[in-house]
């Protein structure tokens, strides 16, 4: 009743895909992605009865996983219209309709060498999560969270990226979601603000860091007519940030104590821009990391307005957002793998459909303030950035720094450095909500 085959993982040829299409010869196909696996009683029968009963092309299950002789649980997520990044995390037991499987890869008509798996699942109709613990799996790969974060920007994953752009470039076509290059809408003009940009700092308990990033801030040097101040929005610190913040002096600091109510980091970002001392543009820097050097503000203000000082200072800029370049260190700004960040997948043709795919746009990242401002930050403390870079790069240009102007500092209190299943899956679930409410946009926008 049903066909076992083995795939080393996801990323796999079409022609693999295709050979297991083949050679299926019952009414379900199993495709694993590790070699141990061991079913709880009835697993694979339970499996079956779902998919019987919801139709589905392909079902998944939680599981458990062995680290070691140790057995945890691993539940998985449900699936939905925006779960478009290429490291979807299904499990290692995909339990596939055969005459279902068999119609999809006889569409297949492009050859992949690492997105045939990829491929398959992105033209799939329906696939139904269980959330039942149905089998045992070995797991290989015991890094903490933090340390596989950066698998898809690692230099040596770049043609299997590339790959998997085309393949998610092809898809957004197919259902009526590619954004051509080029058509965009007219930025609003600029009033008058007191200074050309502003970096944003937000905090809350971070008196390890925050003197750190402050300092770095103050110590940019732009040329005239450019000027700059540095906004640190402290959400009610109990750690004595706001005292480390409060001792430093200098004219160019403001500093904004939150009220009781919630705002994590999107909203202390709108407190910070919607401030009139803010400035045109907003620049990012996280309160545990530093600016590479003294040049940072200037090259984002140099990239959204151009090489020479405007000569209408209050003129619209080329970009809606401006996405640098960082790279990752420890506290003692020592270089962690991979390195330097800079997103090259970010193509003036194609980022911004490639951002469907990708969990984050890069950093740091400076917006212009007048277009910021009727769009906002959602009031959350996780993936309120990508919210935004997605929303922008719908209608608006965005603008690359491919030098290195940001030092991305790990540590143990990174929001993301070891995150437990439970937080990753809700971390995941939301960035899939969000891809979803913007594919949605996309596609009634392509139908106007």
């Amino acid at each position: 009743m049903i066909s076992t085959f083995y795939l080393p993982g996801r990323v796999c040829s079409t022609k693999a895909i295709r050979e297991i299409a083949q050679k299926a010869s019952t009414a379900y196909t199993i495709i694993c992605l590790k070699p141990e696996i061991e079913w709880v009683y009835l697993g694979q029968e339970r499996m079956i009865q779902v998919m019987e009963m919801s139709g589905a092309t392909m079902v998944y299950a939680d599981h458990f996983a062995k680290i070691n002789d140790v057995v945890t649980q691993a539940p998985v997520i449900d699936y939905q219209i925006g779960a478009l990044r290429d490291d979807f995390d299904f499990g290692a037991v995909l339990l596939w309709n055969t005459a279902k499987l068999k119609a999809i890869v006889a569409q297949m008509d492009t050859d992949y060498e690492f997105a045939g798996l990829y491929d398959l699942r992105l033209r799939a109709e329906k696939l139904e999560h269980i959330p039942e613990y149905l089998y045992y799996e070995v797991e290989t790969d015991t890094r903490k969270s933090g340390e596989k974060l950066f698998d898809y920007v690692d230099p040596h994953n770049r043609q299997v990226q590339i790959e998997m752009e085309a393949c998610v470039t092809a898809h957004l076509k197919r259902i009526g979601a590619y954004l051509k290059p080029g058509a965009y809408k007219a930025l609003p003009s600029a009033e008058e603000y007191p200074v050309t940009a502003s970096v944003i700092i937000p905090c809350k308990n971070r008196a390890r860091t925050i003197a750190d990033a402050v300092h770095s801030a103050l110590n940019q040097q732009v040329r005239a007519p450019y000027s700059f101040n540095v906004i640190v929005v402290d959400d009610n610190s109990t750690d004595g940030t706001a005292e480390k913040i409060q001792a430093i002096q200098d004219d160019k600091l403001i500093y904004i104590a939150q009220d009781k109510t919630w705002h994590a980091i999107g909203g202390n970002w709108n407190v910070a821009i919607h401030d009139p001392r803010c400035g045109k543009y907003a620049i990012q820097l996280d309160s545990d990391d530093t600016y590479f050097d003294e040049t940072t503000v200037q090259k984002f203000i140099d990239t959204f307005a151009g090489l020479e000082p405007e000569q209408d200072i209050h003129a619209a800029p080329r970009y809606g957002m401006v996405i640098g370049t960082y790279q990752l260190t420890n506290m003692a700004g020592e270089i962690l793998p991979p390195g330097v960040i800079d997103h090259r997948e970010w193509t003036d043709d194609n980022g911004r459909n490639n951002a469907l795919r990708i969990n984050g746009l890069g950093a740091p990242r400076g917006f212009y303030v007048p277009l910021l401002r009727t769009i906002n930050y959602p009031t959350t403390k996780y993936g309120e950035d990508y919210a935004v870079g997605l929303r922008i790069s719908r209608d608006y240009p965005i603008g690359r720094i491919y030098d290195v102007v940001y030092n991305c500092r790990r540590w143990e209190d990174n929001s993301d450095a070891n995150c437990d299943i439970v937080a990753m899956n809700r971390n995941n679930w939301y960035k899939d909500r969000l891809r979803s409410f913007e594919l949605v946009a996309r596609m009634n926008n392509c139908k106007l």
